[in-house]
C-alpha cells in the first residue's frame, strides 16, 4: 500500500485563548461539550495576520466543514491503491479487519456517485452511524471528498457578510445550517441542524502557493457554551 500523506491541520483565522470553566458547571455539562478538562479554547476578535484574507479578499469562500473522519485514498488505473484515516493505513481486502468495514462502505458509496477520480490522490469526510454521533441522521456511511465541498456545500449567505468579528460570529450562531444535511435529506433549512462549523478557501492564493485555507467552527465561540461558566 503507498504511504498517504496526512490532511493538515487548520487553523483559526482569529487569534484564540484558553480560558478555564469553573468546576461545577463543568463537571455538569462538560461531557455533553466533549470537554476533557476545565477549559475552553475560544477565538478572540483578535486577527491572525496569516490569514487576513479571510476579511479582505473578496474571492475568499466559506464551505461547510463536514463532521466526520478525515479520509484519503489514491486510485491508478482504476485501482484502488491505497485508503488511509488519517496516518493509519486500511486494508479494504482485509475482511477480517474489525471496525474498518464502515471506511470500505462509505468509498464504495461515493463510487455509486461518481465522486471517485481516477489517477489521483484524494481526501474527504467519512460520515455515517459509527462516526461523531451521525450529526446528518445518515442510515449508512458515506466518503465526501473535499473538492466537491468547494462547489456542492459553499455559504452564498458568504458573500454579503459583513466580514467582522461580531458578524461573522452572528452569522455563525444564526446561520450556519448545515448544507450537506439540507441537500442528502432534501429538508428546509429550518428542519437542518447546524453545521460544524466552516472551511474558508482563497483558490487564487492556492494557484499562488500560498496559504490559502483555515476553519472556524461554532465550538471556538463562547455562546457555543451556554451552560458553563467561562471565566475571562
Amino acid at each position: 500500500m503507498i504511504e498517504l500523506t496526512d490532511f493538515p491541520k487548520l487553523e483559526s483565522p482569529f487569534i484564540r485563548k484558553e480560558y478555564k470553566v469553573s468546576e461545577e458547571t463543568w463537571r455538569k455539562h462538560g461531557k455533553r461539550y466533549q470537554l476533557r478538562g476545565p477549559d475552553v479554547y475560544l477565538v478572540t476578535d483578535e486577527i491572525d495576520p496569516k490569514y487576513s484574507w479571510v476579511f479582505d479578499d473578496p474571492t475568499t469562500i466559506a464551505v461547510e466543514k463536514l463532521d466526520g473522519s478525515n479520509t484519503k485514498l489514491l486510485v491508478k488505473d482504476g485501482r484502488l491503491e491505497s485508503l488511509y484515516n488519517r496516518k493509519n493505513p486500511i486494508d479494504p481486502l482485509n475482511i477480517l479487519s474489525r471496525g474498518r468495514g464502515h471506511f470500505v462502505e462509505g468509498i464504495f458509496q461515493a463510487i455509486a456517485k461518481g465522486w471517485v477520480e481516477d489517477n489521483k490522490e484524494q481526501a474527504g469526510e467519512l460520515m455515517g452511524p459509527k462516526l461523531q454521533g451521525n450529526p446528518y441522521d445518515l442510515i449508512g456511511h458515506i466518503w465526501y471528498p473535499f473538492d466537491r465541498t468547494i462547489t456542492a456545500l459553499a455559504y452564498k449567505s458568504w458573500i454579503n457578510q459583513e466580514r467582522t468579528y461580531e458578524n461573522i460570529s452572528s452569522w455563525m450562531d444564526k446561520a450556519l445550517k448545515s448544507r450537506f444535511y439540507i441537500k442528502h435529506h432534501k429538508t428546509s433549512f429550518d428542519d437542518a441542524p447546524y453545521a460544524e462549523g466552516v472551511i474558508f478557501y482563497n483558490l487564487k492564493r492556492r494557484d499562488e502557493n500560498k496559504s490559502w485555507r483555515c476553519k472556524l467552527r461554532r465550538d471556538m465561540y463562547a455562546w457555543y457554551y451556554e451552560d458553563l461558566d467561562i471565566i475571562f
